[in-house]
C-alpha cells in the first residue's frame, strides 16, 4: 500500500523503538525497510525509557519531513495511547518525581500492581478503568499525576485534534477464533526464532532490557526462562495467554475510535 501511495511508514509500535529487539516485537524486517522508509523503528536503546509524549515529537519530526518532500504518510501499528495522542493530542502533565515513583515502584515489586491499582480506583476511578491492574507502569504515572498535582489524570487529558491526523483510522478486525490462533503461532515461531538468544544477547548490553521494553510480551517471559524460574513450555504458555490479553485491551481502545472504519478479515 505504502509503495503504490508513494507513503511512508510512521511506525506506531512502542516495541519497535527499541534496537535489538527484533524477534519478540516482529519489527519490519531490513528487507522491508528498504522497499519502503520506516520511522520510528530502532530508535532507543533497549535499556532506555520511551514515553508516548517522546514517541509523538518524533513521529511529527517524520511528518514534516515526509511532506517536506511530498511523500504520503501512514501510521501503522497497534499501540492505541500512541494513536490517540497523534488524533487528541497530549495533555501538559507535571515531569516525574523520581523518589515518588521509585516507592510506588517498590511497593509493586513487593505486592504487584494491583493494590495500587485499588488505590488509583479510588482517587482517579476514570482512568483506574481505562487502565489494566497489571500494567504497573501506567498506574504508577496515574498515581504519580494525582499525588503531585491534587488532580486525577483522567482530568488532564484534553481532546483538541492534533492537525497530525488526516481522521481515517483502518482497523482490520479478525475473527476472534482466527486472531488467538495466529497469536498462539506467532508466539511459537518466536521462540522457534531465537526470543530467548536475542533476550539473553539484550541482557548483556548496557543496562540491559528496562522495564518499558520488558513490557514487550515475551521478553519477561524469556528472562523467567533464561533465569530458571519457569520451563520453556511455560514460557510460551505464558506469552501466548499475556498477548491475548494484550490483543482484547487493543480492541477495547479501537472501539473509543468513532470515526474508525473497521475492516472484516
Amino acid at each position: 500500500m505504502a509503495r503504490r501511495l508513494a507513503a511512508e511508514i510512521v511506525s506506531v509500535d512502542s516495541m519497535a523503538v527499541y534496537r535489538g529487539l527484533d524477534v519478540g516485537t516482529a519489527k519490519p524486517t531490513l528487507e522491508q525497510r528498504q522497499l519502503v522508509p520506516h520511522h520510528l523503528v530502532d530508535v532507543a536503546a533497549a535499556a532506555a525509557p520511551y514515553s508516548v509524549a517522546t514517541w509523538l515529537e518524533g513521529a511529527t519530526r517524520a511528518v514534516a519531513d515526509c511532506r517536506s518532500r511530498g511523500r504520503g504518510i501512514l501510521f501503522v501499528g497497534g499501540t492505541p495511547l500512541y494513536l490517540r495522542a497523534l488524533r487528541d493530542g497530549l495533555a501538559s502533565l507535571p515531569p516525574a518525581d523520581p523518589a515518588l515513583r521509585g516507592r510506588l515502584a517498590a511497593e509493586a515489586e513487593t505486592c504487584g500492581p494491583e493494590p495500587l491499582h485499588r488505590r488509583l480506583a479510588e482517587i482517579d476511578p476514570v482512568s483506574a478503568t481505562r487502565i489494566h491492574p497489571r500494567d504497573a507502569r501506567r498506574v504508577i504515572r496515574a498515581l504519580e499525576v494525582a499525588t503531585t498535582t491534587g488532580q486525577p489524570l483522567s482530568s488532564a487529558l484534553h481532546s483538541e485534534p492534533n492537525p497530525l491526523f488526516e481522521e481515517r483510522l483502518l482497523i482490520v478486525d479478525l475473527p476472534r477464533a482466527t486472531l488467538h490462533d495466529r497469536i498462539d503461532r506467532r508466539v511459537e515461531r518466536m521462540f522457534a526464532g531465537g526470543l530467548v538468544e536475542e533476550t539473553h544477547a539484550a541482557l548483556a548490553l548496557p543496562g540491559g532490557i528496562g522495564p518499558t521494553a520488558r513490557q514487550a510480551a515475551g521478553y519477561t517471559e524469556a528472562i523467567d526462562l533464561i533465569e530458571g524460574r519457569i520451563d520453556r513450555t511455560e514460557a510460551i504458555r505464558r506469552t501466548q495467554q499475556r498477548t491475548r490479553q494484550l490483543a482484547k485491551r487493543q480492541l477495547t481502545w479501537f472501539r473509543s475510535f468513532k470515526r474508525a472504519t473497521w475492516i472484516a478479515a
